[in-house]
């Protein structure tokens, strides 16, 4: 066990740590902003942090109070979740002269109830419009792995602050790939929950057909123990699915036993760099996989799941893109308005092909249980670096970092990514995605993977 002052500590490892009374939650906060404190002059992950609210919690906490299964765990959130007291910046400069919060979004709500500590918030890429982790307002979040490197997008911030052991756990948001590509540059294990399955209340939103909150964190063990104080049915979110909590953590243990896993060929199989399938192999190998299947028509719900995120993103966006328009960053800016410019026929049929798309994949989920595939095409490039090489072709880094994640959150399949590294390379991931509301059966592989020794995530 990892000294819970360390920045090697997990969540689960804390809260085990705080509950025996080895060590007082005090003594965990100021240790955490302590290493905030050293880390940020070069990973940029943080924009606010609530110091004084996280003490008097883990005042509150060695009294006595807020007891439960997550008591004494430092976290923090991307900036499009609901701080009260502070504004909602969602990473923008036109956020930030936002009133304040009233409370806090639901899920920061949930964690503190189980007995967490909220930090602060983290730092993101525009309105979430971003693969890269790079800001034009507060500057980009640095790789803690290779501060020349990206984190990935846009729960940037929280990739950085997990991966440089500020916290041992941050929650992000993921509308087409957004936890999986930073957890795939950062070398981290993150949960992309089934859409619906967790609250998105009190937090920023982007394209509300797609968007997903979930945990970033150095454990498996960690992703299911936050995401099972999160579930639970929420009428504040309109898409927050009225099911029962179904607890992962008593399961995580189980092995792949019984799990029919399978490897994603064809669109997954090309447009990468030998490392993201190379990736793959290793995790396939350790899981005994060799099944090969195809996801029909990838490509074509990547493409669909552009159109929706461009048109409902610039639906969204229309009255701040009249009225300040000089105070986006260029590139959103340019990419918002185009989505306003698009025909609403084209929005119709990418839904109907949503509806089309998702029938396929669940037949296909009828005979295998889980399917992998790459989560990035590569890993983490340069910071200001606009194209990369894939296969001979010139490609914008921005838009194609989520090449193959997209056709995944387009039917908010739940996704665990997993981690991987080389000795002397840098971290890449695969994704674990499972059949809709089987979140457990993810997480069951991807502890399998960690116990092997085959995915593993350390602090840079």
């Amino acid at each position: 066990m990892s000294d819970p002052l360390s920045k090697a500590a997990t969540a689960a490892e804390i809260a085990r740590a705080v509950s025996t009374g080895k060590v007082k939650a005090t003594a965990v906060v100021d240790a955490a902003l302590a290493r905030i404190k050293a880390a940020e002059p070069t990973v940029n992950a943080f924009t606010d942090i609530v110091a004084e609210r996280a003490k008097k919690r883990a005042a509150e906490i060695d009294a006595g109070r807020h007891i439960g299964p997550m008591s004494g765990v430092p976290f923090a959130v991307k900036s499009l979740f609901d701080i009260a007291g502070l504004p909602t910046r969602a990473g923008s400069k036109i956020n930030a002269d936002r009133p304040a919060a009233k409370r806090d979004g639901a899920l920061v709500r949930k964690l503190e109830a189980a007995g967490a500590i909220l930090i602060g918030g983290l730092n993101m890429g525009e309105y979430a419009y971003d693969f890269t982790g790079e800001n034009a307002h507060y500057g980009p979040s640095r790789n803690p792995h290779d501060p020349t490197r990206m984190t990935g997008g846009s729960s940037g911030g929280s990739g950085a602050a997990v991966a440089a052991g500020e916290v041992p756990l941050a929650l992000g948001s993921d509308t087409n790939g957004s936890i999986r590509v930073p957890s795939s540059l950062c070398g981290l294990f993150g949960l992309k929950p089934t859409y619906g399955r967790l609250s998105r209340a009190g937090s920023f939103p982007f394209v509300d057909a797609f968007d997903h909150l979930g945990p970033l964190a150095r454990s498996t063990e960690d992703l299911a123990l936050s995401f099972d104080a999160m579930q639970g049915w929420d009428p504040d979110d309109s898409a927050c699915t009225d099911r029962i909590a179904e607890p992962t953590l008593s399961t995580l243990n189980d092995g792949i036993g019984g799990l029919r896993i399978a490897i994603a060929g064809d669109y997954f199989a090309r447009g990468g760099e030998p490392e993201a399938f190379e990736a793959v192999a290793t995790v396939a190998k350790a899981l005994g996989a060799t099944k090969t299947v195809v996801l029909p028509q990838a490509a074509a719900a990547r493409a669909a799941a552009y159109v929706i995120t461009a048109m409902e993103g610039g639906q969204l966006h229309l009255e701040r893109l009249k009225s300040r328009p000089q105070d986006f960053d260029g590139d959103t800016r340019e990419r918002l308005m185009a989505g306003n410019l698009l025909p609403g026929s084209w929005y119709v049929k990418a839904q109907r092909f949503r509806r089309h798309y998702r029938a396929q994949v669940l037949k296909l989920f009828e005979e295998v249980d889980i399917v992998l595939a790459p989560a990035t095409p590569r890993s983490a490039p340069k910071l200001g670096q606009t194209m990369m090489t894939i296969d001979g072709v010139e490609l914008a880094v921005r838009a194609n970092l989520g090449v193959f994640t997209q056709p995944i959150s387009f039917i908010g399949l739940p996704v665990v990514a997993v981690p991987t590294r080389k000795p002397g390379a840098m971290p890449i991931g695969v994704q674990v995605i499972a059949k809709p509301f089987d979140e457990a059966a993810a997480l069951r592989v991807s502890a399998y993977l960690e116990k092997e020794g085959v995915c593993v995530s350390t602090p840079a």
